[in-house]
């Protein structure tokens, strides 16, 4: 690694190369350093996520506002006037700044940064230049800025390179800045008077995050809020691993745009996995087709959206599409307890309601389990015998008038295999829905097992609703089925994901292995190999191929045919020739040697009529018996290398049945990817064929990801399809390959 900077060099510690002069080797020395200490992995990412103090970001002691205003009908006016409200909340001095104003709201006013009395904290920009602000800033030392100010990258390509001078300016002044294109959402009024733990919401998009903070007059604790704008610095991933520090966040709701560095972004996701914090985003742009023009059949498969959810789904940060899911699903995620069971109980009123819900909980992945036998006999004591209380469980209505309610509530939450109790009511149908409201929240204060109800009356206004069920810290309360289920299975998910994550940054490579050097010797900077030299390459992480031989005359495929052994296979070979059973320049199943010598001319006819070089053809050992699978590694805008794993030979290209991941990743990941194809039975084995080695696919897919983290950018594409997985306990082999490398 240190003879030399190719495909080692991080594009950002290349940069530094060229800006400041410094000699390579020594940077390099420096990164090689650092990995042994842990902070970098192979390639010269960094393993852990920066946690930025923003404690006096939020919580100033001093405070500048840059072109205050007290003059009525100005914007300045409004936004002032609100600084000074919060400033005053938060306990902070604050200092309006003008250059022809004496005071402003009766508060003295220095013309300059420079003037200041003291050091500030935060500075807000009240200025539609930010830029020429900054270097006074830094000069008088000030911790954070704000800048409203919009025209920046949201506005096109002009307004792009203004972002970009002005976060090259911020990076020169060692101050953190929020924005530009930002608003006032972090200076709202927070409710004090809430109790247990609070929502921290991050927004791209301020209105966006209203429906959010909106849960506060629903009596949930909401403690910050991120506004990032255009994130020229401080962006969502800061904030993520800052809140998911914060002894009193329970869980931490992002609306996200963009995200400005897939790498940040999974650093401080994986810093919430370690500390226990659920992440719950809205990240748009689930139907962006993915803009890259790629060789291999894994370029085609994985759009730039199934990497960003591949991403989050392997961090653990819970993707939910609409603004109601995210609000429901934060707050439930925020205050109930640890889970003790996994199992789901539906209970009604009404035996239609149940059964429609438990139909769709079902198949949300939810498990309702069958209520023992002894379970059911103590329900019936209060339920007439003739009503279903398997699960769901169905009271028929009265009981929950009398004593009876109680007791059946009570009873199912104290069964061991019960760890979530639902109980939907469609509509207000007093006394019956008042009572069974209060016995829930009644019931819900005695156990440490989560209570939802799902409130289905359209208008809201009831008292059971508002003050019975709202008024409850215990009960999680929603508003419609689909709602309620997707945070009940969020829920349940983020425990079990969280009982037993380990970080992948642990286990990530730090120091190349003995195959990065033998693969280095193999790339061809700028150009796509041939099947041959992609084989060699694959050989070289301990990739299983076939017996082969690369040859240029007839002759000499028939003596490798007697080599490699009978039946075999031949193909052309050569570094522009991306899929060859188009041009009908593969041949299997040949055995004799007049099929191979003729086969020999047909094929270099054929390249010739198609105008195809060939670096010769292979004779290659014939490989059946097993399932056809595909494995490759693709190069993602924001994430850098990520692996795919699929159904190979043709089925690619019908099924595009695929999971991706970005490494790094572990065993259990490697799995879990072959857990999401559609066609994972065919790994079982079906109509009596006998199961493949499962083992060795695993084995396949963490070594291709060793060598996506090792060559980096290097390799913009590999493609092994297909990779004949055979019986159990007899490995794999990777029939054909393509690469290109960067």
């Amino acid at each position: 690694m240190l003879g030399s900077t190719h495909g080692t060099l991080t594009t950002d510690f290349r940069a530094r190369v060229v800006a400041c002069g410094e000699e390579p080797y020594a940077i390099v020395h420096s990164m090689a350093a650092a990995a042994a200490e842990g902070d970098l992995d192979v390639s010269g990412r960094p393993l852990h996520a920066s946690v930025p103090d923003l404690d006096r970001f939020f919580r100033p002691e001093s405070v500048a506002v840059i072109g205050a205003s007290d003059t009525e009908g100005r914007p300045n006016t409004g936004i002032t006037r609100q600084l000074i409200g919060w400033a005053e909340r938060v306990g902070a001095r604050l200092h309006p700044v003008h250059p022809s104003r004496k005071s402003v709201f009766g508060r003295a006013c220095s013309p300059s940064v420079a003037d200041l009395p003291e050091q500030v904290d935060l500075a807000v920009l009240l200025v539609g230049d930010p830029l020429p602000v900054v270097e006074e800033l830094a000069q008088a030392k000030v911790k954070f800025a704000v800048a409203f100010a919009s025209g920046f990258a949201e506005t096109g390509e002009e307004g792009a390179a203004a972002q970009e001078r002005l976060a090259a300016a911020v990076e020169r002044s060692g101050l953190r800045l929020l924005g530009p294109n930002t608003n006032l959402n972090a200076f709202e009024k927070f409710r004090d008077d809430l109790d247990g733990p609070a929502i921290a919401l991050i927004t791209q998009s301020g209105h966006q995050g209203r429906p959010v903070y909106a849960l506060q007059e629903l009596g949930v604790r909401l403690s910050h809020w991120a506004p990032t704008g255009n994130e020229a610095d401080l962006e969502t991933a800061d904030f993520i691993s800052y809140f998911s520090q914060r002894p009193e966040v329970g869980a931490i709701a992002c609306y996200v745009e963009g995200l400005k560095d897939g790498r940040s972004f999974l650093l401080a996701a994986d810093r919430a996995a370690r500390a226990g914090v659920p992440v719950v985003a809205v990240k748009v742009g689930r139907t962006e087709a993915g803009a890259r023009t790629a060789a291999s059949h894994t370029g085609k498969l994985t759009g730039a959206d199934q990497v960003v959810d591949a991403a989050m789904r392997q961090f653990g940060v819970i993707r939910v599409d609409g603004l109601d899911e995210l609000q429901d699903t934060a707050a439930l995620l925020a205050r109930a307890r640890k889970p003790q069971a996994d199992g789901v109980v539906v209970y009604s009123i009404s035996g239609g309601t149940g059964a429609h819900f438990s139909d769709l909980a079902t198949g949300a992945g939810l498990r309702l389990p069958t209520l023992s036998q002894e379970k059911q006999r103590e329900l019936h004591e209060w339920i007439p015998g003739y009503l279903n209380v398997a699960n769901p469980v169905d009271n028929g209505g009265h009981p929950v008038g009398d004593w009876r309610g109680r007791k059946i509530i009570d009873a199912i939450l104290a069964d061991p295999a019960v760890g979530v109790l639902i109980c939907p009511i469609t509509g207000p149908f007093p006394p019956m829905s008042d009572k069974l409201a209060q016995d829930l929240v009644d019931a819900a204060e005695t156990t440490d097992k989560l209570v939802c109800v799902v409130w289905g009356s359209p208008v809201g206004t009831e008292d059971a609703y508002r003050t019975t069920l709202l008024g409850s810290s215990r009960v999680a309360t929603f508003r419609t089925f689909g709602n309620c289920i997707t945070a009940v299975k969020a829920y349940l998910d983020h425990h079990r994901f969280a009982a037993s994550y380990r970080s992948p940054f642990d286990e990530a490579p730090r120091t190349p292995s003995p195959s990065f050097r033998k693969a280095q010797a193999l790339m061809r900077p700028g150009r796509q190999l041939s099947e041959h030299a992609a084989k060699q390459l694959l050989r070289a992480y301990g990739i299983r191929v076939p017996r082969e031989q690369l040859v240029t005359s007839a002759a000499a495929a028939v003596r490798a045919a007697g080599q490699v052994g009978y039946p075999v296979v031949m193909k052309a070979s050569g570094a522009r020739l991306a899929h060859k059973t188009e041009l009908g320049l593969v041949k299997v199943g040949l055995t004799s040697a007049s099929q191979v010598r003729d086969t020999y001319r047909e094929l270099t006819d054929i390249a010739r009529y198609e105008g195809v070089e060939l670096d010769g053809i292979l004779v290659c050992q014939m490989v059946e018996r097993g399932v056809e699978m595909m494995v490759g590694v693709t190069q993602d805008a924001l994430f850098g290398p990520t692996v795919t794993v699929g159904l190979g030979g043709v089925l690619v290209e019908v099924l595009h049945d695929a999971a991706v991941r970005v490494p790094p990743f572990g065993e259990d990941q490697a799995r879990s990817m072959l857990g999401e194809l559609r066609g994972r039975a065919l790994l079982e084995g079906v109509r009596g064929g006998p199961p493949v080695d499962v083992d060795a696919l695993v084995e396949v897919v963490l070594r291709v990801q060793r060598m996506a983290l090792e060559l980096g950018d290097d390799l913009a594409e590999l493609d092994i399809n297909p990779l004949m997985v055979l019986g159990r306990g007899q490995g794999a082999v990777a029939l054909d390959a393509l690469a290109v490398c960067r």
